[in-house]
């Protein structure tokens, strides 16, 4: 079921179509060489790892981060050049058949990542469908009336919500498909995706990838 979607580990996700979107590479195991798009949420190390973008990467992919990467995003990943586009969460872009919307993430009481910081998670669309990649969150007032056909979101705790609250915010926000993320390496527990799937509304087909 949603074939054309891996989570290679933790937030690094694929997703393949008319356009071959990544978001957040990390730990790539082998040479791909094929993203259209790549797409960063946030500066963490785990999520921005400049030696992992150049495993996707083509000569002629787009990388998109939040405004307040694009300087160290040139810095480090020169190669890009014009082709690092920056965003603001709410923003709209149109990437050939892609269409792109940034929604902003944050946490509400955890100091990790700020509303101010700018951080972003990526609503996609393509293949017919509506991914939305959430990013390092909570369930907040800005992504709580997101809709999408495929949610994928965090579930390690910690950093975001653990299982409990992010089937809360699945459960509010209600799509067809739900992909748990952000577990099973770096931080939470393995067992924290079959967590989640037990406390998703039934009438959501949650779909484990890792």
């Amino acid at each position: 079921m949603l074939e054309e979607i891996e989570v290679l580990i933790h937030s690094s996700i694929r997703i393949t179509g008319e356009q071959i979107v990544y978001v957040d590479p990390f730990r790539v195991e082998k040479e791909y060489h094929d993203a259209d798009v790549i797409c960063i949420t946030h500066d963490h190390y785990d999520h921005f790892s400049p030696e992992d973008i150049r495993k996707v990467q083509k000569p002629d992919s787009v990388l998109i981060v939040p405004e307040k990467m694009e300087q160290d995003a040139k810095k480090k990943l020169s190669e890009f050049g014009n082709r690092i586009r920056s965003v603001a969460p709410r923003d709209k872009l149109t990437i050939g058949s892609l269409m792109l919307e940034t929604v902003p993430a944050y946490n509400n009481l955890k100091p990790f990542h700020p509303k101010s910081s700018g951080w972003v998670g990526y609503l996609l669309k393509q293949n017919g469908r509506c991914y939305y990649v959430a990013g390092d969150t909570d369930q907040n007032k800005d992504n709580e009336t997101v809709s999408c056909d495929v949610a994928l979101v965090p579930v390690g705790g910690t950093y975001t919500m653990n299982p409990e609250k992010a089937a809360l915010f699945v459960n509010k926000i209600h799509p067809r498909y739900a992909i748990p993320t952000h577990y099973g390496s770096v931080v939470g527990p393995q067992s924290a995706g079959d967590e989640f799937s037990k406390q998703v509304n039934p009438s959501i087909r949650t779909v484990l990838k890792l």
